[in-house]
Formats: C-alpha cells, sequence, structure tokens
C-alpha cells in the first residue's frame, strides 16, 4: 500500500464531504425503480458533463457510462454503483436529517456510494497524471441491480465492452465489508389456475389459493445441501377473489440461491418435480422464469485473491476498522461468473437497508470517498 495514495485520497475526502453531502441530499430524493432510472440517470449525465466528465452517456439500458482515458482498444478498469432503489416510487423520495443521520429509501443501497464514486471518478477525470498509462477506466451508473433488474445493466456493460473489462469494483451499502463471491439464484412466477366457483355451493372443487399454499410447503421441502450455504424463499403471494369465492388463480415469486451453479441446476430439477406433482385434473400450474443471477466460476484466482487484499488493505488504512469479507449477490455476479475479477465494497455506515426507514451516518461519507478514490488509486498498482 503506498502511503501517498491513501493520503491523496484522505484530503480529497476532508476537502469535499459537504459537497458530497449536498449532492446527496439531491440525488437521493431522485425516484428510480428498477427497469425506470431514466430521472436519475439523466440527472448523473448532466452533473458528470457539467463537472468536466465530457464523455459521459446514457446507453440503452439506462447505465450512465464515462469512460476516462479509454483508446477504443485496450484493457478497462470499472468503478461503479447502481442507481435504482427497490421501492416503485415515482413521485419524490422522502429525505429526513436526524441525529447525525440522512433517512430515505435506497440512501445507502446505493445512493451515497454513487455519489462517491461520482465524485471520485470527477477527480481522477480532472488528474488525468494519477491513471495507469496502460489501462483506461469506466465509471458507471448503472442500472437494474435490484431484485427483479436481474443486472440488467451490469449484463449490458459486459455486452458492450466484453473481454476488455480486466477488473470490476462496484460500490454497494455499508463499510467494512468486501464482496468477492457470488451468491446465485434462479427465480420464478409460479402460478395456479383452476376453475373456481361459490364457497358452499360448489364446495369441493379445487381452490388455487389452498393449492399455491400446499406448493410452497412442498417448495421448502427440497433438498437443500448441508455444505453449501443455500436457501429458498417465497417472497410474495397473491390470488382469489373475496371470502366466498372458491379461488380461481393465484401466483406466488419463488427464488432459492447458493454458492453454487450445480446447486441451483439441482434445485431447478427439484422445483420442476414439486410443480409436476401439483399439475392435476383440474389444477393448471404454470412456471415463468423472471431471473438468473449466476454464481463465481470455478475455484478463485491468486489475481482475485490480490486484488481483494487491496481492497481490504484501503478500508483498513482509511477507517482503521478491520474489513470482512462476505458472499452476497450484487452487480459483481456478471464478472465473477466469467472469471474476471471483481469486488463488491461498502463505503458508508448505515442499517435498514430494502426498508423506508432506511439511513446512513452522514459523516461516513467522508471515508466513503476516501476509500473509493484510494480504490481507484491503489489500483494502479495491481
Amino acid at each position: 500500500m503506498r502511503a501517498e495514495q491513501i493520503d491523496l485520497a484522505r484530503e480529497f475526502s476532508q476537502r469535499h464531504a459537504d459537497e458530497a453531502l449536498d449532492l446527496l441530499r439531491s440525488l437521493a430524493r431522485i425516484p428510480a425503480p428498477s427497469h425506470h432510472e431514466e430521472r436519475r440517470a439523466s440527472f448523473v449525465c448532466r452533473w458528470m458533463k457539467d463537472n468536466g466528465m465530457a464523455g459521459a452517456y446514457i446507453d440503452d439500458a439506462t447505465n450512465v457510462i464515462c469512460p476516462i482515458s479509454d483508446d477504443g482498444d485496450g484493457d478497462l478498469v470499472v468503478f461503479a454503483a447502481h442507481t435504482d432503489v427497490v421501492f416503485p416510487d415515482t413521485d419524490a423520495l422522502p429525505l429526513r436529517e436526524e441525529g447525525g443521520r440522512l433517512y430515505a429509501p435506497g440512501v445507502g443501497d446505493d445512493t451515497a456510494n454513487l455519489v462517491a464514486v461520482m465524485m471520485a471518478g470527477r477527480h481522477l477525470a480532472q488528474n488525468r497524471q494519477l491513471l495507469p498509462k496502460d489501462m483506461g477506466m469506466l465509471i458507471v451508473a448503472n442500472s437494474c441491480e435490484e431484485g427483479l433488474g436481474n443486472l440488467k445493466g451490469t449484463r449490458a456493460l459486459f455486452e458492450r465492452y466484453g473481454a476488455r473489462i480486466r477488473r470490476f469494483y462496484s460500490f454497494d451499502l455499508y463499510l467494512p465489508g468486501v464482496v468477492s463471491t457470488a451468491v446465485g439464484s434462479h427465480r420464478w412466477r409460479i402460478s395456479v389456475k383452476t376453475q373456481g366457483g361459490h364457497s358452499f355451493m360448489d364446495f369441493g372443487r379445487p381452490n388455487a389459493v389452498e393449492r399455491l399454499c400446499a406448493l410452497v410447503q412442498a417448495l421448502y421441502g427440497m433438498d437443500l445441501p448441508e455444505e453449501m450455504p443455500t436457501t429458498v424463499n417465497v417472497g410474495s403471494i397473491e390470488g382469489g377473489t373475496s371470502v366466498n369465492v372458491i379461488a380461481s388463480q393465484a401466483s406466488c415469486l419463488f427464488e432459492y440461491r447458493s454458492l453454487s451453479d450445480e446447486v441451483l441446476r439441482d434445485l431447478r430439477s427439484q422445483m420442476e418435480g414439486v410443480v409436476g406433482r401439483f399439475r392435476t385434473d383440474g389444477v393448471e400450474v404454470t412456471v415463468e422464469e423472471v431471473g438468473i443471477r449466476p454464481a463465481s466460476s470455478g475455484s478463485r484466482s491468486r489475481e482475485l485473491d490480490l486484488m481483494t487484499e487491496a481492497s481490504c488493505d484501503v478500508i483498513r488504512s482509511v477507517t482503521g476498522e478491520e474489513p470482512y469479507a462476505y458472499a452476497a449477490s450484487t452487480d459483481a455476479n456478471i464478472p465473477l461468473s466469467r472469471g474476471i475479477c471483481a469486488n463488491t465494497i461498502g463505503a458508508v455506515r448505515g442499517a435498514l437497508a430494502h426498508t423506508r426507514d432506511e439511513w446512513i451516518e452522514a459523516s461516513s461519507l467522508q471515508d466513503g470517498l476516501a476509500v473509493v478514490l484510494g480504490t481507484m488509486l491503489v489500483q494502479v498498482d495491481l
């Protein structure tokens, strides 16, 4: 670790902490449901262009991409944070400040991280002598990381730039965490249809809600490997008409997660077997794929270990805290599944992600700026 790089990052973060908070106050209010990030993407792209990042553009997947020192042919390193939030709001998101905290849906996941990426990216765009001579950089505000966004933005990024991307950093969630192992998932909408009828006169006919509930119970009984962290979940369920109607339709959203694509394939086979058993006379069951997130590919490389060690060193040097490594499902799933070195790094302190009471410590954004810029500077030596 070069001490001067961390000193530069610390000095930058101290100088720009107030500006970062002001930017966060503006950005956090802009609604950005997955697949509908247009307003936030427009704000980010305009900010970049107004701040000397002239090459910024919005692609067909609503990613905002700013190439820096990209010759159009050489290797690239990506620094990204996602624009979308889990909530469907189309009106301005509520933001309040209290007790040194900023509260807003998505403020830590991932708006504050995005602010840090934008500002650190601006610094490097204005100080290109700090960049490696043999590698370009992409500053990315990507779409569709959350839920049924299915990592659309990052997939599109790799479709465009492909094998040119040598390393990928996403900034997401909280200090002092580092992700270098991808949790894969398969997500499905399972629907049950029956004839339905009157709750009294037609009693005995198959009820779609009851059949779906029984099917869900069977899904939770699938055989999960003891040696591999693996989960199943039904995240929503809906259906029926009224209390006196035998339900003719019901559906749920179902997912299973694992660190292994082999396990995911086995769970898919088990799920299909469960569904098949519930297809009987008068009961139609359909399954629709709504999202596939790949797990990490193969064994870990020494290059990935070195990259992760460097990320941890930056966090340790900036915060004095010991980083913790964990597996998660993030934008890094796409490069990790392709054998490309990738980390997801938390850059603020906060809690209650995916709730309307989500918050971050306002003062932690200063550390976040230093971690993001420090990571950008240190990767030059990898």
